[in-house]
């Protein structure tokens, strides 16, 4: 796994050790990040269920002004750390060491509003719908916040319309999918 472009393009990351973390792969990330692109210069970026962190380092390397990279594995949080200063990209980094649905409660105490947020939670556990749930009302997010959902085909996001997100568009691959929400304007 690499950085594909940006300041630390070609540099190579390191994954969390065993089968408990999927990283997303160079052609998939590649694609998301050509569709993320004209988000991407000087927004405040959320990695959910972050693994090795590749995802949000890959928006620091592009152009994000900050990103904040959350999971609640120790390994995951070593991995991600080491990632970070092996591109240089520490200072505009944050790591939050818990469980998703408390970091955002955590953010929202601080008065963080992110531009982009991306998660990547385990397949088939219907973490999805939850932490959508939770982002629905959080004040971490506003109608200009683009919320990308990687997940396996099969997961359907049939409540979204319970929720006041809108899917504006979904990226279908072999083996799994990007789904783009934004928050419904308020009337």
């Amino acid at each position: 796994m690499r950085v594909i472009a940006g300041t630390a393009r070609s540099l190579q990351l390191k994954t969390v050790p065993g089968m408990d973390t999927r990283p997303t792969t160079d052609r998939i990330k590649e694609t998301l990040f050509n569709i993320l692109a004209p988000e991407l210069p000087g927004c405040v970026f959320l990695d959910l269920f972050s693994g090795s962190g590749g995802i949000g380092i890959e928006a620091l390397s592009r152009g994000a002004q900050k990103a904040f990279f959350v999971d609640n594995s120790r390994s995951a949080v070593r991995v991600i750390q080491a990632n970070l200063e092996h591109t240089r990209l520490e200072n505009r980094a944050e790591v939050l060491a818990c469980d998703v649905l408390s970091a955002i409660r955590r953010l929202e105490q601080r008065g963080i509003l992110f531009d982009v947020i991306f998660m990547d939670p385990p397949y088939h556990m219907g973490l999805e719908q939850d932490v959508l749930s939770m982002l629905a009302d959080s004040s971490i997010l506003n109608e200009d916040t683009l919320v990308v959902v990687e997940s396996a085909l099969d997961t359907a996001f049939d409540d979204a319309h319970t929720l006041p997100l809108v899917i504006q568009r979904v990226k279908e691959y072999k083996t799994n999918k990007h789904t783009f929400l934004y928050k419904e304007a308020a009337e």
